[in-house]
């Protein structure tokens, strides 16, 4: 049997290729504050000044416990920062929910003894 190309070099048998530790490519869901300052074009040290503000309009908090944030709901935050460009992400006003009055237990005795009365 003839040896494939990989198996010769330099006229002896080599070892075949070892594949790469990863295989497939992972997106994290989560970031460190400088990948996240660069998501929104700024320097770490500018987004740690701007970050009160951010923070007040809502921007989406660091991870407790890994100090991280979530990619996905900073770009559902930027997103909702302009409801002239993405109307479907803004929650249309809902109308209170009208709920019928408060009864008694003593009403609902009599309206169940009616109606027990009167099949």
């Amino acid at each position: 049997m003839r040896p494939t190309p990989h198996e010769l070099l330099n006229g002896r048998r080599a070892a075949p290729p070892t594949p790469p530790p990863v295989r497939f490519r992972v997106d994290p869901d989560y970031a460190p504050i400088e990948k996240v300052a660069r998501k929104l074009c700024l320097t770490p040290a500018q987004f740690r000044e701007a970050a009160p503000r951010l923070y007040a309009r809502g921007f989406p908090a660091p991870d407790e416990t890994t100090g991280m944030y979530d990619l996905e709901a900073i770009d559902r935050w930027r997103k909702r920062q302009r409801p002239d460009l993405y109307p479907e992400l803004t929650l249309a006003p809902t109308q209170p929910e009208i709920s019928p009055p408060k009864r008694s237990l003593g009403e609902r005795f009599v309206e169940a003894e009616k109606r027990s009365r009167h099949g």
